[in-house]
Parts: C-alpha cells; sequence; structure tokens
C-alpha cells in the first residue's frame, strides 16, 4: 500500500498503469448504471474516508462513486461536523481514522497537512487537492488528452492564467510523461521553480512567458483555471493582472486546428475562459469532469497494490 500525495509519489510507468486501468475499466462499463459494481469488485469491504476542509463537487461526487464502482464504500468528514474543526490534530485524526477505515483521501489548503496525516496514517493517503498541487485533477486530464487522440509524449501543453497548484501537478506530469508545457502568467504569478526546474531536469521544455499568443502558437491542448482559488487574498488586483490571459476565440485559433480546451471547474466562463470557447467543440470540460471517477478509481486500486 502506498500514498499519493503527488505524482511523483507513483512514477511514470505506475502513471500509465492508471491511466490503461482507468480506459479498459471506463469502456468495460459502457451503457451500466453510474451505482453498479465493477464485475470484479476489486476494493468489496474497503472503506475510504473523505476528509474535506475546502468545498467540493467533483472530487467529492468522484471518489464517492468511484469506491461505489469497485465495490467499496465512503464517509465523509468536514472541519464543520468532524472534531477537526474543533481543534483535534491532524496527526490523531490520521491515527484514529487508520483503525476505522481502509484509505484517507483530504482535501485541504496546506500542504504540510495532508503530509502530517500521510506520516501518522497506517492506511493509504491520497491528495484530493491543496495549494501546492492537485494530482488526483491531472490523472484525469492525461486519461482526457489520450481518449482525444493526443500521444503524451511530445505533446504541446499551452497553460494561461495563475501558476497555481494545478499548473504545479501539470509540471509533474511533464516531466513523468516527457511532453512540453508553455506557460502564460503575469509577472510575479509563475509557477513554482521547484515544479518548473523538475520538468526541465526531465528533458521537457517548458517556456514561462507573458505573451497568451505565443503560449497558444500551435498547441495540442490549451488548459486554465479559476484565477482565484477559494480563499484567496487580494483578489481584484490579481484578477486585473489576469485579464489579458483570457481563454477566448483568438486565442484558439492559434493553437493547432484539432487542439483540446481543458479546465478543472468551476469555471468563472467571462473571466478565465468566455462562453464560446467553454461551450464550443473544443472544449472537452465535462468529458475531463467525468473522467475524475475513473482516474480515482485507477489511483485507489494502485495505493492499495492491485494494479500491475
Amino acid at each position: 500500500m502506498a500514498a499519493f500525495l503527488d505524482l511523483s509519489d507513483a512514477g511514470g510507468n505506475a502513471i500509465a498503469a492508471m491511466l490503461d486501468d482507468a480506459i479498459a475499466r471506463k469502456s468495460a462499463r459502457s451503457g451500466h448504471p453510474k451505482g453498479q459494481v465493477d464485475s470484479d469488485a476489486p476494493l468489496a469491504g474497503h472503506v475510504l474516508a473523505m476528509v474535506f476542509e475546502k468545498s467540493s463537487t467533483r472530487t467529492r461526487a468522484s471518489f464517492d462513486v468511484a469506491m461505489r464502482q469497485l465495490g467499496g464504500s465512503a464517509l465523509v468528514l468536514d472541519s464543520g461536523t468532524s472534531q477537526l474543526g474543533r481543534g483535534e490534530s491532524v496527526a490523531d485524526t490520521a491515527r484514529v481514522l487508520s483503525r476505522m477505515v481502509d484509505a484517507i483521501m483530504m482535501r485541504t489548503d496546506d500542504h504540510a497537512k495532508i503530509e502530517e496525516m500521510a506520516r501518522h496514517a497506517s492506511v493509504p493517503v491520497i491528495n484530493g487537492l491543496t495549494d501546492r498541487s492537485h494530482p488526483c485533477q491531472i490523472v484525469a486530464d492525461l486519461l482526457t488528452m489520450i481518449e482525444k487522440g493526443k500521444a503524451l509524449p511530445g505533446l504541446e501543453v499551452a497553460w494561461f492564467g495563475d501558476g497555481n497548484n494545478v499548473l504545479h501537478s501539470i509540471l509533474e506530469a511533464a516531466a513523468l510523461m516527457k511532453f512540453n508545457v508553455r506557460v502564460a502568467t503575469p509577472a510575479g504569478y509563475e509557477p513554482e521553480a521547484e515544479f518548473v526546474g523538475m520538468a526541465r531536469d526531465a528533458g521537457c521544455e517548458v517556456t514561462l512567458m507573458q505573451d497568451a499568443a505565443a503560449a497558444a502558437s500551435a498547441a495540442d491542448v490549451i488548459v486554465t483555471d479559476t484565477w482565484v482559488s477559494m480563499g484567496q487574498a487580494d483578489s481584484e488586483t490579481k484578477l486585473a493582472a489576469m485579464q489579458p490571459y483570457c481563454v477566448d476565440a483568438e486565442l484558439m485559433k492559434r493553437a493547432k486546428s484539432d487542439a483540446i480546451f481543458l479546465h478543472c471547474l468551476p469555471a468563472h466562463v467571462g473571466d478565465e475562459v468566455t462562453e464560446e470557447v467553454f461551450e464550443g467543440v473544443q472544449s472537452v470540460v465535462f468529458d475531463e469532469a467525468e473522467n475524475r471517477i475513473h482516474a480515482q478509481k485507477s489511483i485507489l486500486l494502485w495505493c492499495f497494490g492491485k494494479l500491475a
């Protein structure tokens, strides 16, 4: 059993195995009710605790449905209704939950919290999102790219907007799966140097720029995210700086004709993306959202040592 706090915890071969498994399991379920258990029920009898210190739609629904489809079950704890919100330590929570469940998924702010959870838990711990990274989202994004006919090695991915946790995990994925990333951000909002260096050290081309049009040129994949994350201060200043990085039709025209548009949602249509692009034929954001289920299933199976 293993923790999944960042993509590098698994490595490139394991990520490839997750993607293969997700594709196969998704195909095998075609036409089935969402709650029908997979024929092999690989996690029958297993329970996942989902710990939320940040609100969630896709992470919460996808992990719950993923566990049901794998034959297991899930329970939800949040800071408003658990002792975490009343001062119980992360370490004690980890030790208690490890006696009661088979795995823990945590969605929180400070990455140090999930590292502490993993240190003190005796069951696998999965990063459902932190301020540092969002690895589960990127497994779903990679799955979506492959489904849309994009071979990952050598792919040209262009990012627009804030150098945030989602971008950090894209850069980590680039290092593992060998694709290139162009990052268009306003000055002062670049991704952390650690993640840029990780991708470059792996031989990937990572280009940091402030020219959105140049970043989009001949891109295979266009990606953005909400400009202001939950709980961030100075939002008005940040929103003003981000305006030139809105993904609009003119920007999409600079990408390849078969380029796809990704957004992890929720989207603020009219800010980071126009309605024309969000609702357009190149947008695959709802395929991407659905793929969170299939990605989570494969991540869970890897954590339990059930992937070859």
